[in-house]
């Protein structure tokens, strides 16, 4: 009986010790946003990026964290998230530690050739890997500037196939071409589709998730 009387206050002194230790955070955490200002959310870069990197879901997920500090530490063109940098490109080596820069990135490649050509409606250029793209890759015409429809896969959870939808509709391809790392006729390609926030988003999780991503031109 005295032994756990003994474990029930050892129990109430832990709950104790842990709320004390919450208030004096709390406190820490009022009186420096007291002396330092309101905080604003920014991107830091957590590994190097040579100059003339794409920035692709990989380095959004790695190379890139969403940190919180004080509105006046934080440079006025710092992006908020990282999705924010999907699919531009790096103008410089950018070192491990520094803020990332609206300043610091631009849209290159062969979109970028045609002066710098911008998309309307909040779109940006993002590459996916995509599979199934060698109708699309096969002679005749650039698909280049065709709208698509961007079909996901995903594995099957018990019997039977996995689930096929559209995780995008109508967007334009602003490129595409074979990845670096395809063998014989495997139709993996790199494509730089025209998306918004959200549509980039999805297909950076459908990439983690999903068995394949196709693209099928519209129309």
């Amino acid at each position: 009986m005295r032994r756990r009387r003994r474990a029930l206050g050892f129990g109430a002194l832990a709950l104790l010790a842990a709320a004390v230790a919450a208030l004096i955070a709390d406190a820490y955490g009022a009186r420096a946003t007291r002396g330092y200002g309101a905080l604003r959310p920014v991107v830091v870069l957590a590994a190097d990026l040579p100059a003339g990197r794409r920035i692709g879901p990989r380095e959004v997920n790695g190379a890139l964290e969403r940190r919180r500090v004080p509105v006046r530490f934080a440079p006025p063109d710092a992006l908020a998230l990282p999705a924010e940098a999907l699919g531009l490109v790096a103008r410089a080596p950018l070192p491990a530690g520094s803020y990332l820069l609206g300043a610091q990135l631009s849209v290159s490649g062969r979109e970028g050739r045609r002066g710098g050509r911008r998309l309307g409606g909040g779109r940006r250029p993002v590459e996916i890997a995509v599979s199934g793209a060698g109708a699309l890759l096969a002679g005749g015409p650039s698909p280049a500037g065709a709208k698509v429809d961007v079909i996901v896969t995903g594995e099957p959870t018990g019997p039977g196939a996995g689930r096929t939808y559209i995780a995008a509709a109508r967007v334009p391809l602003l490129a595409i071409a074979p990845a670096v790392e395809e063998v014989g006729t495997g139709a993996t390609a790199n494509a730089t589709l025209g998306l918004t926030k959200r549509q980039a988003l999805r297909l950076i999780a459908a990439e983690s998730f999903a068995r394949k991503i196709t693209l099928l031109p519209d129309g």
